[in-house]
């Protein structure tokens, strides 16, 4: 067994919020060390020669030992990684020397998610006061130099306060503080994948009337972000239409790469980043059953989830699972992975 490249993310110390819209979904947090994250690189290292091993795969930079981690994940990976436009709000803004330590290694935008308001966006996060350490970590990140990105997840429940996050672009002069360093502020919403956490939210899920309710600069910022030219290639077509358009679809697929990501619980349980790591995507152990079970369960398809949809036809999970009368908006490979997790279930 031999891969183009491989990805491996361990999670090693977890998340500090619950964020109700987290594809990845809720799961406790642990505490793994820097020895399991040598063996899990050492697990996977036979099997490519071109590696990529990270610490993480919920918040980045959680650990206190942060620098320490990036410092071995890129001598145990292949390729030195540039680091990923998340960071830790929780960090940046109790860490005074994490926001320099970005910046030394090139770090020039940070995305950061909002909800709405200040209690919208607690409620959402699931922790107290970060929508004041979002407020915070803006300005940390314009006083160092790097641009702040501006991620907003929006359904029924939350639309009516889009006004607010306009008013606090508008407010804080986002866009000409960061062109005034070089810089380019950036700021996208939509509605996210239906799993995990956010598979909990279908109920309110934004359907097209919905899409009118969007401020105008909301709107421009967001096409402009995604090269589009109308909101709907963004958010998609209705639940009803894509029934109509997949119901007689006789297609299967694998989920098979030659360049798989993978995510390691602090269990060391293995799943293919397709989706939420729900029991029915699990791959095995990577301590009871082994780094070659693990690979060969994915190669050939059996997982529950990877056997499903190479076997059983999409019409099939389509008619059983969909929903012919919903207005919600999905992109078409959201809506065919939320109908295969519900498949499975």
């Amino acid at each position: 067994m031999r891969f183009e490249k491989i990805s491996a993310a361990l999670d090693m110390a977890g998340c500090p919020n619950r964020c109700r819209h987290c594809w990845i979904g809720h799961s406790p947090n642990g505490r793994l060390t820097v020895d399991d994250l040598k063996y899990v690189a050492e697990q996977f290292r036979p099997f490519t020669d071109c590696l990529t091993i990270d610490d993480w795969y919920r918040e980045p930079d959680y650990q206190d030992n942060y620098k320490e981690l990036w410092n071995l994940c890129n001598h145990l990976s292949d390729t030195r990684e540039e680091h990923f436009e998340l960071i830790s709000v929780w960090r940046i803004v109790r860490d005074r020397e994490y926001v320099k330590w970005l910046s030394s290694i090139g770090l020039k935008t940070a995305q950061l998610t909002l909800f709405g308001g200040q209690k919208t966006t607690d409620d959402y996060t699931g922790r107290k006061n970060a929508y004041n350490e979002i407020l915070d970590a803006i300005q940390i990140l314009l006083e160092n130099r790097i641009s702040p990105r501006i991620q907003v997840f929006v359904n029924k429940d939350n639309i009516h306060e889009l006004s607010s996050v306009e008013d606090l672009i508008e407010n804080l002069h986002l866009e000409e503080r960061c062109r005034s360093f070089g810089g380019e502020f950036s700021f996208f919403l939509h509605q996210g994948s239906c799993d995990g956490e956010n598979e909990n939210l279908y109920d309110i899920r934004v359907t097209p009337e919905d899409l009118q309710k969007i401020p105008q600069a909301l709107v421009a910022h967001t096409l402009r972000y995604f090269h589009k030219n109308s909101l709907s290639e963004i958010f998609g077509e209705t639940e009803r239409k894509l029934c109509e358009t997949l119901q007689n679809d006789s297609s299967t697929a694998s989920y098979v790469s030659e360049r798989p990501v993978f995510f390691i619980d602090k269990d060391f349980n293995v799943y293919p980043n397709i989706t939420s790591p729900k029991p029915f995507w699990l791959l095995g152990n990577l301590q009871t059953d082994g780094i070659n079970t693990v690979l060969e369960n994915y190669i050939e398809s059996r997982s529950y989830a990877q056997h499903t949809r190479l076997h059983v036809p999409l019409g099939r999970i389509v008619k059983e699972k969909g929903n012919d009368e919903s207005q919600r908006l999905f992109t078409k490979g959201d809506y065919v992975i939320y109908l295969l997790n519900q498949y499975c279930k």
